[in-house]
């Protein structure tokens, strides 16, 4: 008889208490931790209302000390719709029930952007075999774990292919976001760091005569464009307004104000994606592990074997999804 009773109560809680999946009319927009809260804010706010208006949806600005927690908070159902570079959003797919539906159009039309290594124009390292060369002398400064240009992409083309590990190859290491380290460059706090074409290009926009004080000593091959990433169970109608107000922004008949707003965004629209995207920078973390296990020293023969066999299935079934695409 209790246990009915619960079971109805519980029902009935159910029925008249709808999950944001079903009928909310607010939603929270995650934005990385790429730069300073303010500077995201400043940038974003003035989409974020017009995509109030449009949608109709009460459309609140999600901020977090770094990429993780908005990862988190989409897991956790704090954060609905979010913009995340491609490694933050691999983690949102995976582990937050996260689904891509667009991605940004950068303003030279280009698939995307680049990573970059950095140093102040009197610095005597130009070029990454000095850096490779004076390690020990140099402190450097990584971008967040998960972000994909200030980490992935310098963890593999940087590092692991010229089998360094940044912990031991540096006189020190420390993590911060992209304007942090870009700015410790300028103030001559750490030698190197890494930054990317999508940050600089703001970062002109605002200080161009700090930036005669930098020096790029290296850029990776082309990173696909960041995505936009919502929550799987987000509602149908939800989903089909965010998606029509992104495709459209900048194209109607208020295209120059809204224009002007991506322009301080380093973008000229957004064009539809989906998770497909994800599969070069699955292949890039793959290949990441690939390299750190052939290093494992305090691995035998046969388990190094066994790992790598089972990392090489990986990309050839990646390797085939996108020779599907194509």
């Amino acid at each position: 008889m209790i246990k009915k009773l619960i079971a109805s109560v519980v029902l009935a809680a159910a029925v008249v208490t709808p999950t944001l999946a079903d009928s909310s009319k607010e939603i929270n927009f995650g934005i990385i931790a790429t730069e300073s809260t303010q500077a995201l804010k400043q940038n974003w706010q003035p989409l974020l209302d017009d995509m109030s208006k449009r949608t109709g949806l009460k459309v609140n600005a999600f901020f977090a000390p770094d990429y993780a927690g908005v990862i988190e908070g989409m897991r956790f159902n704090k954060v609905d719709v979010a913009w995340f570079g491609n490694k933050s959003a691999m983690e949102a797919v995976d582990r937050s029930r996260g689904e891509i539906f667009a991605k940004v159009v950068h303003m030279d039309g280009s698939p995307g952007y680049w990573s970059l290594l950095i140093t102040h124009k009197d610095s005597p390292y130009k070029s990454l075999d000095d850096m490779i060369k004076h390690g020990k002398d140099i402190s450097f400064g990584i971008g967040d774990p998960n972000s994909t240009s200030g980490f992935l992409v310098p963890s593999y083309y940087v590092f692991a292919l010229n089998k360094i590990d940044p912990k031991t190859h540096f006189k020190t290491i420390r993590s911060a976001n992209h304007e942090t380290n870009l700015m410790a460059v300028i103030n001559k706090q750490v030698d190197i760091a890494t930054n990317n074409t999508e940050n600089w290009e703001k970062f002109s926009q605002r200080f161009p005569e700090k930036l005669k004080n930098v020096r790029i000593i290296w850029k990776s091959p082309l990173i696909p464009a960041d995505p936009m990433v919502w929550r799987e169970d987000l509602a149908s109608e939800a989903k089909a307004a965010i998606k029509k107000f992104f495709i459209a922004y900048g194209t109607g008949p208020d295209a120059a104000r809204e224009l002007a707003i991506l322009n301080k965004l380093s973008y000229k629209g957004f064009s539809e994606s989906s998770n497909n995207q994800l599969l070069p920078i699955r292949q890039l973390e793959l290949f990441k592990q690939k390299s750190k296990i052939a290093g494992d020293s305090t691995l035998s023969a046969a388990e190094k074997q066994a790992r790598t066999q089972e990392i090489d299935k990986k990309l050839g079934e990646l390797n085939q999804k996108l020779a599907a695409l194509k």
